[in-house]
Formats: C-alpha cells, structure tokens, sequence
C-alpha cells in the first residue's frame, strides 16, 4: 500500500493560488492512479482530480476544470494539485488518494489509500 501525507493549504484570499503538495512512499507509487478529494464543512467529501499512473491523463469535476491543475512526478513520488481563481466555496480539507483502477473513476470506493488531509481556506 502507498502511504500519503499532504501539504501546502492554507489561507488564502479570492482570486488567490495554492499548490498542494502529496508525498508518496511505497513501492506501488507509480502503478496507482492519484486523486484528490475535498470535504467542505458540512458537506460530503467529493472528487476534484484524477491522474493517471504515468501521468498522461488527467481528469477533473467540473466545478475545478480551467482553475486546478493535478501532475505527478514519479521521480519523486510526488502528487500536485495547482489551485488557481480560488473561491470561498474551495474551501474545504483536501485528500490525497491512491487507486488501483486503470479507468477514470471519481468513486471513493476505488481508490485505497488516503491522507490525513490539509485545509485550504479561501476568504472573500
């Protein structure tokens, strides 16, 4: 299994960027497919982004399309979420997670490791 920790949330004011940062370590790093999840207060937590294992392909909700960008670096087992035209309602705690599947997929279910969460906040 892949163990995550995650980095980089913070305050930050509308209009504003962020770039969160997902330490990987384990051997199966680079055959997971990585994601990022949010849970706004009060709310579920839902999908945000999907990368592919070798980084090729990227998939995002539609409420973060145009403004976040996820990458890896296999490298350095590393996962990035840039968050840019950052909005109040971005605000929430981010996961990392790791999946298994070969196909696009924004299930919680699919996806078996997960972080501890960073908050990002995003002021109006």
């Amino acid at each position: 299994q892949v163990q995550l920790v995650e980095s980089g949330g913070g305050l930050v004011q509308a209009g504003g960027s962020l770039r969160l940062s997902c330490a990987a370590s384990g051997r199966t790093f680079s055959s997971s497919a990585m994601a990022w999840f949010r849970r706004a207060p009060g709310k579920e937590r839902e999908f945000v982004a999907r990368v592919s294992r070798s980084g090729g392909d990227t998939y995002y909700a539609d409420s973060v399309k145009g403004r976040f960008t996820i990458s890896r670096d296999n490298a350095k087992n590393m996962v990035y979420l840039q968050m840019n035209s950052l909005k109040p309602e971005d605000t929430a705690v981010y996961y990392c997670a790791a999946g298994v599947t070969v196909y696009r997929t924004s299930i919680e279910s699919d996806y078996v490791s997960w972080g501890q969460g960073t908050q990002v906040t995003v002021s109006s």
